[in-house]
């Protein structure tokens, strides 16, 4: 039995404020995949981005190298192909174009069926305010948590 993947961007949540989510598959290679089954990948610095002819890459994904690859192995941050309906494309190219939004990559899994999967999300860059304010949230809940633990 294969385990469980679910490779995380936690940092995207914080610097973004999300306003959508796509699920998308990654065009990989066999040693890339390979890698990613062994949870060798990071998605924290990664981020997607349209080519001219319409086609959305994700860049700076880091996929390493797989150790029993010789010379047929992958480069570790190439871009790789996301694969979207052609309508998605086009709604995602739109909103990144006209409001000035992004596309962050929050999570890498493999599915039931055994493809990497890539969550996408489009998001609006968070202020420095709005930042602080979601550090205040996450302790004031933190602190709950501690008083109510106590009590039971």
């Amino acid at each position: 039995m294969q385990k469980n993947i679910n490779i995380q961007n936690k940092k995207a949540r914080f610097e973004y404020e999300i306003l959508d989510k796509y699920v998308a598959g990654i065009q990989l290679t066999g040693t890339e995949i390979k890698s990613i089954r062994q949870s060798k990948a990071r998605i924290t610095e990664s981020f997607c981005e349209f080519n001219d002819r319409g086609e959305l890459f994700v860049v700076n994904m880091y996929i390493e190298e797989y150790a029993f690859g010789h010379h047929y192995n992958h480069k570790p941050k190439s871009e790789r192909r996301l694969l979207l309906n052609k309508r998605e494309l086009k709604k995602l190219e739109k909103e990144v174009e006209s409001k000035g939004n992004t596309i962050v990559p929050l999570r890498l899994f493999i599915n039931e069926n055994g493809w990497a999967k890539l969550e996408i999300a489009l998001g609006k860059g968070k202020k420095t305010h709005d930042k602080r304010q979601t550090i205040k949230d996450r302790d004031s809940k933190r602190n709950l948590d501690r008083i109510k633990k106590q009590f039971k």
